[in-house]
């Protein structure tokens, strides 16, 4: 850091931060650490990014697969937002899982690095058949509080605000911010770490939807069962995961201007 600027920013995490709902596989995903990285490049154009997350990993893997590089790069500002693939597991543990994210906001902060992480919204608003998993978010956005605050994390907290479950903040799979959602997340990362220019209408309400009729409603639950939901848990049941195979899309510090290839393969 160079007069309070960042110049290493590094981001460590899932999907979520990889950017899938913000972009596609062909034409690359942006997603909210790509456009935080760019508020920052405005306040600083010598920031170099590398963005090391990989779709479907879990926290532990998060920590195994990611730390090490994340460290080695001596980042002076790292995000750390993970714990969504594991919370929608059976087996899940808040407490484990907020423990590999600790050892995380440990080991980069004790090296230097200002560390970011978000809390997460209700999930039951987004997607009614998961309202049974509404308690494990509520847990583990406690845990993740109660971790940052023991290592002088910043916390954006994306999950307190109502328009965190608007609809047009997600993407059809609703497991994924929309492009919309990405640019409130990151515009809540800038204004959580107060860089130039970012304040709080990240979290102003969006006009108003139409009321959804009850057909409507059923119909759109039936669509994302079928579409999203049953191959989720398919992959689950055969130990596959959505990243199997790929790597991440910016694995090293490079200038803002400097193109990379779209998510990677193994």
């Amino acid at each position: 850091m160079a007069n309070g600027e960042y110049l290493r920013y590094v981001a460590l995490g899932d999907s979520q931060t990889e950017g899938l709902g913000d972009g596609d596989d062909t034409v690359g995903h942006r997603g909210f650490a790509d456009r935080l990285a760019e508020h920052l490049a405005a306040a600083e154009p010598r920031l170099r990014y590398a963005n090391l997350a990989v779709r479907g990993r879990v926290a532990a893997q998060v920590r195994a697969e990611q730390l090490a590089p994340a460290l080695a790069m001596r980042p002076d500002l790292a995000s750390v937002v993970s714990g969504v693939n594991d919370l929608l597991r059976p087996s899940f543990d808040a407490a484990e899982t907020v423990g590999h994210m600790e050892d995380m906001f440990a080991a980069l902060t004790a090296a230097g690095a200002h560390v970011v992480t978000v809390t997460f919204p209700d999930i039951g608003k987004i997607a009614p058949l998961a309202r049974p998993l509404r308690p494990r978010v509520f847990d583990l956005n406690d845990r993740i509080r109660a971790a940052a605050a023991r290592h002088g994390v910043t916390v954006a907290e994306t999950g307190r605000e109502a328009v965190a479950t608007d609809p047009r903040m997600w993407a059809v799979d609703r497991l994924h911010a929309s492009s919309l959602g990405h640019e409130r997340i990151a515009a809540a990362l800038a204004h959580a770490l107060r860089l130039p220019g970012s304040d709080g209408t990240w979290a102003d309400p969006l006009p108003p939807l139409p009321p959804a009729t009850g057909l409507r409603t059923a119909v759109a639950e039936a669509r994302w069962l079928a579409g999203f939901l049953g191959p989720w848990l398919g992959r689950r049941l055969r130990g596959r995961s959505s990243g199997d195979g790929r790597t991440a899309k910016r694995p090293q510090l490079l200038p803002m201007e400097d193109a990379y290839e779209v998510g990677g393969t193994a």
